[in-house]
């Protein structure tokens, strides 16, 4: 369940956001921001018109989209951090199949999801105003998406909600931000995605074939073309292809740097513990390296992660640590529901049984 699930997720998180394959984008950083159309307001009061000495983070996101789910709790944090100094958050609804999901959706997030929230106005089309006008128009074509409107109603911002760094909207809100150098950087990395767009798919054909060799190749193309400070993100990758080649001295040096480095990124350092605790091609597991990352995941993540606790309580189990194991596993149920926490559930049972969990 986990492995393959988490493994696409955080791809699609730290490389695809930056990167929106679509066509030439009319709406960029630096321009004036659209006109808010949205339809019905389902939480929160409406935002009309984009008030001066406001800043606003137009977030667009969908039920059905995985990675969505994984921001909003982000998004909400940055809400409460910043309500009382000027930013409004929106979750624009958008590409929804089914609108009468939204709201139980809403309910069903209850505090991690307290921000303003609309569907799209799709009187003139299935598409959506805010879809074509903002989405479309910036040649954004997948979600989350977000955009950062500063307080004079500019764009300043635009990417994936968990790349948007908090520095970022402090100064956007002190007006201290740089809007004209923000948008020749974005013009830069519209061009860098020209570039990088058929070295991303040949890495992933390589990988998707576990020819580790070409793999290693792109990868390393790719790093040159990204930005620097994207290039951590590559990381996870490199990890994986080093595991594929089964070099494991280079693959746990990879690990070791990422745990390191990334201390704050619960996510990542959960995906890494996890391919090493569960990869059944894996002939040798660092089970130290996983502790350690699986013991900063949880810190990072405030021990409230399902997915996180799940991880760690693999990680203690086969250390030999049954009793940590099962009241980690424990706690990952609590903070389950449904069929994932079923799954839990009957982890956490062979756990008791002192057996190994199968991973599906």
């Amino acid at each position: 369940m986990k492995a393959r699930q988490l493994t696409a997720l955080w791809f699609a998180l730290v490389l695809a956001a930056p990167f929106a394959w679509a066509g030439e984008p009319t709406l960029k950083v630096g321009d004036k921001a659209p006109k808010l159309q949205n339809g019905k307001w389902l939480q929160g009061d409406p935002v009309k018109d984009f008030e001066a000495g406001k800043a606003y983070l137009v977030e667009f996101w969908a039920t059905w989209c995985g990675p969505c789910r994984v921001s909003i709790p982000h998004l909400n944090e940055l809400h409460n951090k910043y309500k009382n100094k000027g930013l409004i958050v929106v979750g624009q609804d958008c590409w929804e199949r089914d609108e009468a999901l939204v709201a139980p959706f809403i309910e069903k997030m209850g505090e991690k999801m307290t921000y303003r929230v609309a569907l799209d106005d799709k009187a003139g089309g299935q598409k959506g105003r805010m879809a074509e006008t903002w989405m479309e128009a910036a040649g954004r074509d997948g979600i989350p998406s977000a955009f950062l409107v500063d307080t004079k109603g500019r764009i300043a911002w635009i990417g994936h909600p968990m790349q948007l760094k908090e520095e970022v909207i402090e100064q956007v809100l002190d007006g201290k931000f740089n809007v004209e150098k923000a948008a020749a950087d974005y013009d830069a990395e519209q061009k860098t995605q020209e570039k990088f767009k058929p070295v991303w798919t040949e890495l992933n054909r390589a990988m998707m074939k576990k020819d580790w060799t070409t793999a290693g190749e792109r990868l390393e193309e790719a790093e040159k073309l990204l930005p620097e400070a994207n290039r951590e993100s590559l990381a996870l990758m490199r990890f994986n292809i080093l595991i594929g080649k089964k070099d494991y001295a280079a693959a746990y040096r990879t690990a070791k740097e990422v745990a390191e480095r990334q201390k704050a990124n619960a996510m990542m350092q959960n995906e890494v513990a996890w391919k090493i605790v569960s990869d059944p091609d894996i002939t040798e597991r660092n089970l130290d390296v996983a502790e350690t990352l699986a013991t900063q995941a949880n810190a990072a993540a405030q021990g409230k992660d399902a997915a996180i606790l799940d991880t760690f309580a693999r990680v203690k189990f086969m250390q030999g640590k049954k009793q940590e194991a099962i009241a980690l596993q424990e706690k990952a149920v609590e903070r389950s529901e449904g069929g994932t926490k079923d799954q839990l559930q009957k982890t956490l049972e062979s756990y008791k049984r002192g057996e190994l969990s199968q991973v599906r």
